[in-house]
């Protein structure tokens, strides 16, 4: 009988046991509340920061160089007509490129310092009033030399000519990282 009655109070010690345990456990917690009086999110507000991190990223200089400017048409003596990273015919007189990332750019000639696709921005106040962002399409220079696209020869002579210009990478190749 004595060991019956050690063997329950033995079972109801390890059970008052796991009940203080599971009891004494604790727990946290968290509420959230809204000051908003309306309760709504101003999801413009959202957007328009999202896109401005964006903007600030793909704008983000990855590196700088110097060199010569100069400019061509797509019927000069030695070329083709077409571009030497798409293939793409520009006999039209075409001289942009819809980028899915950068918009509207113009069209350059680089060495293959700078992959097909890298976009390259610049100065030229004889070109234009603002900074001008351009894509590397073609070759046919050499060093670090940048040929722009423009739609004559007689332009290409008269408002650009050859100019030092320093101007930055903002993208290699067709991805972001330097390849």
């Amino acid at each position: 009988m004595m060991k019956k009655v050690v063997k329950f109070i033995c079972i109801c010690l390890v059970l008052s046991i796991i009940l203080c345990f599971k009891n004494s456990s604790v727990i946290n917690e968290s509420k959230s509340t809204n000051n908003n009086l309306n309760k709504n999110l101003n999801l413009n507000a959202m957007a328009k920061v999202i896109e401005n991190f964006n903007l600030s990223d793909i704008y983000s200089v990855l590196d700088t160089y110097s060199g010569d400017l100069t400019g061509y048409a797509a019927n000069c003596p030695l070329c083709n007509g077409s571009l030497g990273c798409t293939g793409q015919n520009v006999l039209d007189g075409t001289t942009t490129y819809q980028d899915s990332t950068y918009g509207l750019v113009n069209i350059v000639a680089s060495s293959k310092n700078l992959p097909c696709g890298s976009i390259v921005r610049f100065t030229n106040p004889f070109v234009a009033d603002e900074q001008m962002t351009a894509i590397v399409l073609d070759r046919g220079v050499t060093g670090t030399a940048l040929d722009l696209l423009v739609q004559s020869e007689q332009f290409a002579t008269e408002s650009i000519g050859r100019r030092h210009i320093y101007y930055e990478v903002l993208r290699f190749g067709w991805t972001k990282a330097k390849a």
